[in-house]
C-alpha cells in the first residue's frame, strides 16, 4: 500500500485535499475551530496562485461581511519555506485580502503540511470551486489538474462532485477558437452556445451571429444544422442527436480508429456504444486495447 501512495508522487490523494478545500461550503454553525491565529502581516499569498485577478467590488462586500461577522472559515496556510515563523496561503487568498481591507490584525489558520506540487494542485481545485467561475476558466482548471498531476476525469469527476460528462464537455470547449473562447469568458455566449460550435470550421462566424443576434441555444443548433452554413464541416449532423453526443462519437473514433456510434435511450440516462471493425486484426487489437495489454 506504501509503495502505491509513493508512487503517485503526492503525499495524499485528490480526495484528500478536496477535503481541505471545500471547507469554504460549511455554515458558521459548522465552521471548523482554527489550529490558531496568526497576525495578519505574517501571512503571505501563495506566489504561484493561478489565480490572478480578483474583483474589487467583490473585495469590498466581503470586507463588509467581515467586519460585521468575522472571518467565519480558517485560511489554510503552510509553514512559509522562505521565512522563519511566517505562513504562506494555500486556501483563502480572497479572505486574506479582503480581511485587509477590514483592517483586521490576526486572521484563523489550519496549518497543512503540503508540497509545492500539492499548494498548486490545491489552488486550482480552490478556483474550480468558485461559483462566479466562467466555463473556460473551468475547463482550463480540469486541464491542469489532468495535466500536470495525471488525474482522470473519471478521478475529478469524483472527487469534486461533478458528472465525468459535464467535465468532458467543457473540456471540449477549449478546441474552439481564440476569439470564441474571448466570447464565453465575457459573457456574450453561453457554454450551451458554445457547444453547438465545437468542431465547427466557422465557429467564430457563427458565434458572431449567434452574439450580435441574441440567439437561443435552440436558435445557434437550428442555425449550425442549416445547410450551407457550415459547408467545410468534417462530417453532417445525424438527426436525432446533439452536438455533445456527434462530438464523443467523433473523439472516439478518432482514438480506436474504427466508426463508433452512441445511442441514447429515450427514457433514462442508459444508452449503448456501438464499435465496427473491418477484420479480425482490427478486432484484436480492440481486445488488447480494453483489457490493457
Amino acid at each position: 500500500m506504501a509503495e502505491k501512495q509513493k508512487s503517485r508522487g503526492l503525499g495524499r490523494g485528490l480526495s484528500a485535499l478536496m477535503a481541505d478545500v471545500s471547507q469554504d461550503q460549511t455554515t458558521a454553525e459548522q465552521a471548523r475551530r482554527p489550529d490558531m491565529m496568526v497576525p495578519i502581516e505574517k501571512i503571505r499569498p501563495n506566489p504561484d496562485q493561478p489565480r490572478r485577478h480578483f474583483d474589487d467590488t467583490a473585495l469590498e462586500e466581503l470586507a463588509a461581511s467581515i467586519r460585521e461577522k468575522g472571518v467565519i472559515q480558517p485560511l489554510i496556510v503552510r509553514r512559509d519555506p522562505s521565512r522563519e515563523g511566517h505562513f504562506e496561503i494555500v486556501a483563502g487568498e480572497r479572505r486574506w485580502r479582503a480581511s485587509q481591507i477590514a483592517k483586521l490584525h490576526e486572521l484563523p489558520v489550519l496549518i497543512r503540511e503540503y508540497s509545492d506540487t500539492e499548494v498548486l494542485e490545491v489552488a486550482i481545485i480552490e478556483n474550480i470551486q468558485r461559483a462566479d467561475l466562467n466555463a473556460i476558466d473551468e475547463a482550463a482548471g480540469y486541464k491542469q489538474l489532468m495535466d500536470r498531476f495525471g488525474h482522470t476525469q473519471e478521478q475529478l469527476a469524483s472527487a469534486l462532485g461533478k458528472s465525468r460528462s459535464h467535465i468532458a464537455n467543457l473540456m471540449r470547449l477549449l478546441s474552439l477558437p481564440e476569439d470564441v473562447q474571448e466570447m464565453l469568458t465575457a459573457g456574450q455566449l453561453t457554454a450551451g452556445h458554445a457547444r453547438t460550435l465545437v468542431g465547427n470550421e466557422q465557429a467564430s462566424s457563427l458565434a458572431r451571429q449567434i452574439m450580435l443576434k441574441g440567439m437561443s441555444v435552440r436558435d445557434a443548433e437550428a442555425l449550425v444544422r442549416k445547410p450551407g452554413k457550415t459547408p467545410n464541416a468534417k462530417a453532417p449532423r445525424k438527426s436525432g442527436k446533439d452536438a455533445d453526443t456527434l462530438q464523443i462519437e467523433s473523439e472516439l473514433s478518432a482514438t480506436l480508429k474504427m466508426p463508433v456510434s452512441i445511442d441514447h435511450d429515450a427514457q433514462g440516462e442508459s444508452g449503448r456504444v456501438t464499435l465496427r471493425y473491418r477484420d479480425l486484426e482490427q478486432l484484436d487489437d480492440l481486445l488488447r486495447l480494453l483489457s490493457g495489454n
